[in-house]
């Protein structure tokens, strides 16, 4: 059991932490030693959690399916899920179109700059969960903060960044793009499940409570290789692994690593009344 030390990435928008990454661009540490994850739990781990800060918006982007991206860019593809941690009054995110395109309507809409008027603007608050399948056209509004659980790719395609002088990939996104528009779960149900993660959220509400490291889905690829990822989204408190006999401080935005046959409890802190986790398989 130990905490992460997240890689972090500064953007034009704002920041993310990798606060579980053992991909190649930037790996997140053990806190404790200071090893990297890598070195931890194999090189080959299959997600990548990301604590998202947007203080302005991302670009109009779509990720490619595993095809693809293995015969394109010989890596993983890019699904992925958003939880939101805070958001600033009427926030939105782009999640999808708001009908079915043509290639060739969406082609000449980037060309005239009027991609906006095709997307698809949904309403988020704290608390919600949107599931962003490959090939989603989507956009994170500015004034969010996310934990953003996907497949260990690092794959973007831009289709449109709002007039910043980035690299753009028109072709291999409209060559990914499906007509997808995902709509929040608000509030979250606590519980989701896909073929390459799965998330529970898991209410401390007194101390002495266990932690509970089985999911539904036990056929999980994170949960084959034997760890789990626990986020602390609420509440401050100690962790104790009885396994080791060891004892950790929890805070929110914490993130913790723990072996699947491990028996976790949590003590809640005097001033705490809840302490809200969640687990990612």
């Amino acid at each position: 059991m130990f905490k992460t030390i997240p890689y972090v990435s500064e953007k034009v928008w704002g920041y993310e932490n990798w606060i579980v990454s053992t991909h190649k661009v930037g790996q997140s540490k053990r806190a404790d030693d200071n090893k990297s994850l890598p070195e931890i739990i194999g090189e080959d781990y299959p997600l990548l959690i990301k604590l998202i800060q947007a203080n302005e918006t991302l670009s109009v982007q779509v990720h490619p399916e595993d095809d693809y991206a293995a015969k394109v860019e010989n890596t993983y593809g890019k699904t992925e899920c958003w939880y939101i941690l805070d958001a600033k009054p009427d926030a939105t995110l782009v999640c999808g179109l708001n009908k079915d395109y043509t290639r060739e309507e969406l082609s000449a809409a980037i060309e005239n700059n009027t991609l906006d008027n095709c997307l698809k603007y949904v309403p988020v608050e704290k608390g919600d969960f949107v599931f962003i399948p490959a090939g989603t056209v989507h956009a994170i509004q500015g004034g969010l903060r996310i934990l953003e659980i996907q497949q260990p790719s690092d794959i973007t395609y831009r289709l449109y960044d709002w007039g910043r002088p980035r690299e753009i990939h028109i072709e291999k996104g409209l060559d990914v793009t499906k007509a997808f528009a995902p709509e929040p779960e608000k509030p979250f149900s606590k519980d989701f499940s896909c073929n390459y993660f799965s998330l529970l959220q898991q209410d401390i509400k007194s101390s002495g409570e266990k932690i509970s490291l089985v999911p539904e889905n036990k056929s999980s690829p994170a949960y084959q290789t034997g760890f789990v990822s626990l986020f602390v989204l609420s509440g401050s408190g100690k962790l104790f692994s009885k396994t080791e006999n060891k004892e950790i401080d929890i805070k929110p935005e914490d993130t913790i690593i723990v072996k699947t046959n491990e028996e976790i409890v949590v003590n809640l802190d005097s001033d705490c009344k809840n302490l809200s986790l969640m687990k990612i398989f």
